[in-house]
């Protein structure tokens, strides 16, 4: 199975092509022996019937006339003499040498009783042939014979010589010596062109057939692909066969019902969040009121982690960011310019590597993606660094810091909502628990991926991989 196409495609066409190629060549095998086999017997007959019938004309004519009539008749694959003594009686063919036993049967068959006819399959040319090529009187012309050539060059080892002496009334043995040629059997070249114009029209249908079959089932894969990265994107259409129209048809409910769960949501949460906003300030006008300062002090960072926890509750749940325009822009002046920000906050951030080309993407979430990651690498590793590598297809970013890690089996749980595993890994050290995830959901809308791994000398890297494409 390793050798075997991957695609339906391929496996479809290879078991197509494979089985019609078996066929024809069964086919053509079967035909041709067959027809071969046929061919033969029936030039066999053919020649048999000849040597009667002109054995009979011999028999009705002069001993005068006969000569010259053997002198038109006279020619290859076929000899005649008058002169040679007669061949001693042989035994009669047997069942195994089924041409001898045809030829002599259909032989006997037109001859009749009243004529005597022996037959003898010999091994070599018989010595009414001659070895150059020049059969019959002198100066009689040689006829070509669609049944053999001139010489004994042109007789085939696979055919068979006889000679054939038939008795006339008068006591003359008039003798045939004869070549059967297996050249008969040979595929004519009409033949062999229209299987092979058979086998092209059928190869090439099916291949037509196969990619109409495939073909939707293709692009459904394509559509499931861009759904992650767009929601909103352009409907299958609707067309093909009814197979492929119910099958669009379920695709295209299923991406209006999610279209639609998620605008249902995201209003929902935006009118909670706005909801939440006019108590949150009426709290934090109340806190400033109090004479406490202590007091003061802990509503207030107490509401300032609420207005937070709902803030960015409200962007992971909806990618706030879906709506921007897709704009190329230069990745290492967006990631200096958080340099810069960190910077002026006392925070030191590293920079290796680097890229020449502008890269496709919507700037403002891309920007808060890495700011994410980089908030994070800075909370638990007090520092980061970020690595910045590029091939032909991909964009890699690793941002590495110096922290305690994250335990191997929890890593993937780093990305789910207000995850914070560890206890050192408190809401006192900052934020929600929803960074990563936001992040995650930013990668993903470009067509890329967020991942995080243990460093083997100590502390997490974080790797967001961006595919060099157009940003969906």
């Amino acid at each position: 199975m390793r050798l075997a196409p991957q695609s339906l495609f391929g496996r479809l066409v290879l078991v197509l092509l494979g089985g019609l190629v078996l066929a024809q060549l069964a086919t053509g095998y079967i035909n041709l022996a067959e027809r071969g086999e046929l061919l033969y017997e029936a030039g066999g007959m053919r020649l048999a019937q000849r040597i009667a019938d002109i054995g009979k004309l011999l028999d009705s004519l002069p001993s005068a006339e006969r000569r010259r009539v053997v002198a038109v008749f006279n020619a290859p694959p076929l000899t005649i003499s008058l002169d040679r003594a007669p061949m001693a009686a042989g035994r009669e063919p047997q069942e195994s040498d089924m041409r001898l036993s045809m030829f002599t049967g259909v032989l006997r068959y037109a001859l009749g009783d009243e004529m005597q006819a022996r037959v003898m399959r010999r091994e070599g040319a018989p010595e009414g042939f001659q070895a150059r090529g020049r059969l019959g009187p002198p100066g009689m012309p040689m006829m070509p014979h669609r049944m053999g050539g001139y010489g004994m060059q042109d007789f085939s080892p696979e055919g068979a010589f006889f000679t054939v002496q038939i008795a006339l009334r008068d006591g003359t043995w008039a003798t045939f010596d004869t070549f059967l040629s297996p050249e008969a059997t040979a595929i004519p070249v009409r033949v062999a062109l229209t299987l092979l114009i058979l086998l092209a029209t059928v190869v090439v249908l099916s291949l037509v057939a196969v990619r109409w079959v495939t073909g939707p089932l293709s692009s459904l894969a394509t559509a499931a692909d861009e759904l992650g990265a767009d929601i909103h994107r352009p409907p299958l259409p609707e067309t093909g066969p009814v197979e492929v129209q119910r099958a669009a048809r379920a695709f295209n409910t299923m991406q209006m019902r999610l279209s639609r769960f998620i605008a249902d949501r995201t209003r929902i949460l935006a009118a909670m969040s706005h909801d939440l906003k006019t108590p949150i300030t009426r709290m934090r006008l109340r806190t400033e009121m109090l004479e406490d300062e202590a007091a003061r002090g802990k509503f207030a960072k107490d509401l300032d982690e609420m207005e937070s926890m709902v803030s960015q509750t409200l962007d992971f749940m909806r990618d706030a960011n879906s709506s921007e325009a897709v704009q190329r822009v230069d990745l290492m002046a967006l990631i200096e310019s958080l340099q810069t920000d960190y910077r002026d906050t006392g925070d030191t951030v590293e920079i290796e590597g680097g890229i020449d080309e502008p890269y496709p993407c919507r700037p403002h979430a891309l920007r808060r993606c890495l700011t994410n990651v980089v908030d994070n690498a800075i909370r638990y590793g007090k520092r980061a660094t970020v690595r910045v590598e590029e091939d032909a297809g991909r964009i890699a970013i690793r941002i590495l810091d110096e922290g305690p890690g994250i335990p191997q089996g929890e890593i993937e749980k780093a990305f789910e909502p207000f995850f914070r595993g560890e206890a050192s890994r408190s809401r006192e050290t900052g934020g929600t628990g929803l960074g990563l995830g936001i992040a995650r959901n930013i990668a993903r809308a470009h067509g890329g991926e967020l991942v995080l791994r243990n460093r083997p000398e100590g502390g997490l890297e974080a790797t967001l991989t961006l595919p060099r494409t157009e940003a969906a």
